[in-house]
């Protein structure tokens, strides 16, 4: 990993920062607001090359023991070099020294191996859409 890479605990990035990374990250990529989203998170950190946000994962909660991932992601030039798994490890213990007793994570079944291989048990859960 390059020695630029930092990882900052609740950076608060910009919504151009989010929004840039994000229409990289995520092929169904839709403007939007972050800093709602961040400001009611439990958690969140963010991965710098230099000043440039390269990756993030958000820590949402329900107030209690709860804490679930969200948006783990890293830039596609910057993946397969260890980055989510330290974003996923920040996210736990952050998540643990903050109260939380459970870390959930909800992801695609092409990402089984990755989040198996940062300690998640599979476990049965169920969703329904609620937006078209």
């Amino acid at each position: 990993m390059d020695l630029a890479i930092t990882f900052r605990i609740d950076p608060f990035p910009s919504n151009d920062e989010m929004n840039a990374l994000w229409e990289w990250a995520w092929d169904d990529f839709v403007w939007k607001d972050f800093s709602v989203i961040l400001a009611r998170s439990l958690a969140h950190v963010g991965v710098y090359d230099g000043q440039r946000l390269i990756g993030f994962v958000n820590v949402a909660w329900d107030g209690g023991v709860h804490a679930f991932l969200l948006d783990t992601c890293v830039h596609p030039k910057f993946r397969r070099q260890g980055i989510a798994t330290q974003l996923v490890k920040e996210a736990e213990n952050l998540a643990r020294d903050r109260g939380a007793f459970w870390l959930h994570v909800d992801f695609e079944a092409r990402l089984t191996g990755f989040y198996r291989g940062c300690g998640f048990r599979m476990t049965g859960a169920g969703l329904i859409k609620l937006q078209p």
